[in-house]
């Protein structure tokens, strides 16, 4: 546990919670929940019956305090409470108003389950969604740029506001070559759509998931395949958008038809066109960012919701990219 920097306000508060029933979900086995926000928050928790103290920082205090709160809120809800639940508590409480309230963030309704915000930039990504016809997602890795792209299309289309929903990638190999993957162009393509199927089968039940695919109401292509089409009534998302050409992002830029969502997700850090060759999505930023009917969200790496590693490494790659550019300067 990461003790408070000397000098600073210390504080103990105790908070009650009235139904006992309810308190080994918010403690987690042998008060596992608990240890973690210790963890992260270096400050001290106990639990005796109903009651909790909670020692340290008096900033890092009151962080602990709101997310318990916010916790037993969800709980109450009816709602699971795990690792990756009070990790966004923290999260939440650690943000100035309004991101602390806990009955206003928005969420997205599917099949299977209600996904809610895990960020301050994943509510604002989600009430984007919700609010204009087109948005970008820009930033690394295990944000949630995809997932909840793909949940926004999926209620829309349980909503009955659209009546398909396209899912599309550049097929762009990172160090590998396509011609020499096994089978047929389907097969060769599948592996860089994979990740479109598996948010896909965690929104919705498996056969209707086949279901859909089979009917062309949900299709999965890659954006070459694009050309020629106007897409109406539909939700349709471009995925690791950085590696689209300018000529193909204009391509599908212009495929939007009427009716149509269109979400645009991309990590510009990791592009895998061959040297030389510009990202569409980089110059399509510099052109959406100028139209206020299309929405741009950019995360961070204090937005990664995966294993707490991936945070680690991506700043560590963030760092490299920074020195080796200073040494570029400098050169």
């Amino acid at each position: 546990m990461t003790e408070p920097a000397t000098g600073q306000t210390r504080r103990t508060i105790e908070l009650q919670f009235g139904d006992n029933t309810m308190l080994p979900l918010l403690y987690g086995p042998h008060d596992a929940h608990l240890a973690r926000i210790e963890h992260q928050l270096g400050v001290a928790i106990r639990s005796r019956g109903n009651t909790v103290t909670i020692s340290g920082d008096e900033t890092a205090t009151a962080v602990a305090e709101t997310a318990l709160r916010r916790l037993w809120t969800r709980i109450g809800e009816g709602q699971p409470v795990a690792g990756a639940d009070i990790d966004a508590a923290v999260r939440f409480a650690s943000q100035p108003e309004p991101a602390q309230g806990t009955g206003d963030l928005p969420g997205i309704k599917t099949r299977r389950r209600m996904i809610q915000p895990r960020t301050p930039a994943q509510a604002d990504y989600i009430a984007a969604l919700a609010s204009h016809e087109m948005v970008v997602g820009l930033g690394p890795a295990g944000t949630g740029k995809t997932y909840l792209a793909v949940a926004h299309a999926v209620s829309l289309l349980a909503a009955d506001r659209v009546d398909r929903i396209i899912l599309s990638r550049p097929a762009v190999e990172a160090g590998e070559r396509l011609g020499f993957l096994p089978g047929d162009m389907r097969d060769k393509v599948d592996p860089y759509l994979r990740p479109l199927y598996d948010a896909l089968y965690d929104m919705l039940p498996g056969d209707q998931v086949t279901r859909l695919l089979e009917t062309g109401i949900i299709e999965v292509a890659p954006l070459a395949f694009m050309r020629g089409r106007t897409l109406s009534n539909a939700c349709v998302i471009l995925d690791e958008a950085q590696n689209s050409t300018a000529v193909q992002m204009k391509m599908f830029l212009t495929r939007i038809g009427e009716n149509s969502h269109t979400v645009i997700t991309g990590d510009l850090s990791q592009i895998d066109l061959p040297a030389g060759a510009q990202s569409g999505l980089r110059e399509a930023v510099g052109i959406l960012e100028t139209i206020p009917e299309v929405a741009l969200v950019h995360f961070t790496d204090a937005d990664v919701v995966r294993h707490r590693l991936v945070t680690r490494i991506v700043r560590a790659y963030q760092a490299l990219d920074r020195a080796r550019s200073g040494r570029t300067d400098a050169g």
